[in-house]
This record gives structure tokens, C-alpha cells and sequence, in this order.
């Protein structure tokens, strides 16, 4: 069994940053709040630019978003903000800075009438696509398609993470709750 064909064709300098993330991250499923909402903000400032630039500043995100601590980043103020607008280890993007702070007060009122923002998706399960990007527009700010459609492959919702050869779509299905599968 091979990896990903993205994976199998990176050059090697790369392919260390990406396997780290494809090996045991995407696809699995997330049960954390605050690591679903890291996992939001990411694909919405991966928008217009690679993954693996967004990958390279994680760390960087991690320290400038308060570790994606929800309660915290909901509370953000304006100098927060051009805080976060100065800052070089994130994409200074007042749009995407902007939807990561609105997002975050959407999953706290979400917490609060479902009981996670997890219960609030498992809520939602099954949809397609179209289904989830509408969704989606309607509940959150900075949200189309693409999206959407990497955020929910990301975190086991949709399929398509990895293909049925790759060494690592078997661990993903043993991860994920057998209602997710069916």
C-alpha cells in the first residue's frame, strides 16, 4: 500500500511536513471544540493559498489565536485584532481575522443550544455537500465551498480525505464512530 498520490508525488523536502498532517490528522475525526474551531480557521486562511503554507504557520496561528481557546477568541477586542493584523507568523487577512472572532462567538451560542459544536455537526449528519455548504454559509462567516468541502473532509464528515489505497484511509474508518460510517 502506497500513501495519497499527493503525498507519493511531493518531492521529499516536502513530503515530511504533509505526512505528519495526512498520517494523523486529516480524516480522523475531532471530539475537542477548540481543535474543530483550529481546524475552521485554518481552512478558512488556507483560502487563495497552498496548505502547506498554512501548515508551516501553524505553530505560529496556534500562539497568535490563543491556542484556538473559543472563550478567549470570542472575547477578542479591536486591539486583538490589529494585533492579529501585525502579526507575520499568520495571514494578515482582516476578513479572515475578523470570521475566525465571529465564528468563534457562533460556536459558543451553537455550545450552548446543542452542547458542542461536535453535537451540533453529528446534528447535521448526513448531508451532502451542497447540503453542508448551505449550512454553513447561513451559520458562518467566511465559509464557501471549498471551504467547507475541506473542513468537513478534514475532520471525517465527508469522504474523500484519502483514497481506498492509501495506507492510511484503513486507520481512518476505525477511527471514526460507526454512525459516521454508515
Amino acid at each position: 500500500m502506497s500513501y495519497c498520490r499527493a503525498i507519493d508525488y511531493m518531492p521529499q523536502e516536502r513530503q515530511s511536513l504533509h505526512k505528519a498532517y495526512h498520517d494523523h490528522l486529516y480524516g480522523f475525526p475531532i471530539h475537542d471544540d477548540n481543535e474543530l474551531f483550529c481546524r475552521l480557521v485554518l481552512e478558512i486562511n488556507q483560502a487563495g493559498l497552498s496548505w502547506e503554507t498554512i501548515l508551516k504557520k501553524e505553530s505560529t496561528f496556534r500562539i497568535a489565536y490563543d491556542n484556538f481557546e473559543l472563550k478567549t477568541v470570542a472575547a477578542y477586542t479591536d486591539a486583538d485584532r490589529e494585533r492579529l493584523m501585525a502579526d507575520p507568523g499568520i495571514i494578515r487577512n482582516r476578513l479572515k481575522i475578523n470570521a475566525a472572532i465571529e465564528n468563534a462567538k457562533t460556536i459558543l451560542a451553537l455550545q450552548a443550544e446543542h452542547g458542542s459544536f461536535e453535537k451540533w455537526l453529528e446534528l447535521h449528519h448526513p448531508k451532502t455537500k451542497e447540503e453542508w455548504v448551505k449550512l454553513f454559509k447561513k451559520t458562518f462567516r467566511f465559509t464557501g465551498g471549498e471551504i467547507v468541502n475541506e473542513f468537513l473532509m478534514s475532520i471525517g464528515f465527508l469522504p474523500g480525505a484519502h483514497s481506498a489505497d492509501c495506507r492510511v484511509y484503513t486507520n481512518v474508518l476505525e477511527a471514526k464512530p460507526k454512525w459516521m460510517n454508515a
